[in-house]
């Protein structure tokens, strides 16, 4: 039975790549039965009915997926921030770094329009640039004019799988269309009454670039922390991570537990305090969580 991976969804059709051929799937009904949903990004076997046609029959388990955007097995995460329009923000970055790292998806950042910051807005967004690098995280600076950053971001998308995240209006619809000018993806002026872009990506589909694949996926204006458990919060900051050992108790939460390695840390400034607020900001939103039955 011939097996490929999907690489669009729509309008309940799977379309599934094997080899250097598409095919228009729809799922089996077992799958509604047992509660599966393929998803993009998906290995598959299916049966080719008719030509280009088939019926999905068995998903393969995944390494990873998220629930919004819908799609499995990812490599790496492209999280688009602006530098302005809309202002750039560490507590929104934040929120998706955690979001990724709870998945075991390695994130980079890139941050976009450059180009439209004055110089002491450039001095602003340098230091949270210095700050994130130091923590250990990837850091692209790029305007949609600035061919060499560009070519770095675009050296990232090889042999990989690739989700591009980040909120509406920040320009991922842009930074493709620069980077592969073929795309031509829709895109959107900002809404300035609103501050923020109108969701102009229908659907999630996997895009052959460089070597790689990549999803354009739907914009968020919010993301909730759902699927994490408080213990598991501190785990989701490479910085805490890496001093969780040096804690005087194991599973320390590093809020009001003494002889914290984390706290100590952040007096001495290296943790940025703002990344520790956020942190703590987190830990009381995931704790005061509804319960789910």
């Amino acid at each position: 039975m011939p097996e490929g991976r999907i690489v669009k969804a729509l309008s309940g059709f799977y379309y599934v790549q094997a080899e250097d051929a598409i095919y228009q799937c729809r799922g089996r009904g077992v799958f509604r039965k047992n509660k599966v949903n393929p998803l993009v990004g998906d290995f598959v076997e299916f049966e080719n009915s008719n030509p280009g046609e088939g019926y999905i029959t068995d998903v393969k388990p995944r390494k990873n997926e998220l629930v919004r955007p819908p799609i499995a097995n990812i490599d790496q995460a492209i999280i688009v921030v602006s530098a302005i329009q809309p202002d750039f923000s560490p507590l929104l970055l934040n929120r998706f770094l955690v979001l990724i790292e709870s998945k075991h998806i390695d994130p980079i950042i890139v941050i976009s329009k450059m180009d439209m910051i004055s110089e002491e807005q450039l001095e602003t967004i340098e230091k949270y640039k210095k700050d994130y690098l130091e923590i250990g995280y990837k850091v692209i600076t790029v305007s949609t004019k600035d061919s060499e950053n560009l070519l770095i971001a675009k050296d990232h998308f090889k042999e990989k799988v690739s989700v591009i995240a980040g909120q509406s209006g920040v320009g991922k619809s842009s930074l493709l269309n620069a980077i592969h000018p073929v795309l031509s993806l829709e895109t959107n002026e900002i809404s300035e009454s609103l501050g923020r872009g109108k969701h102009t990506t229908r659907h999630v589909e996997l895009i052959p670039i460089n070597g790689g694949l990549v999803a354009d996926t739907p914009g968020f204006s919010s993301l909730e922390f759902t699927e994490i458990e408080a213990e598991d919060l501190p785990d989701c900051f490479p910085e805490m991570r890496e001093r969780n050992a040096d804690c005087k108790f194991r599973g320390c939460m590093h809020h009001k537990e003494p002889k914290c390695a984390v706290k100590n840390a952040v007096e001495n400034n290296e943790i940025p305090s703002y990344r520790y607020d956020h942190y703590l900001q987190f830990l009381e939103e995931i704790q005061n969580r509804k319960p789910r039955y």
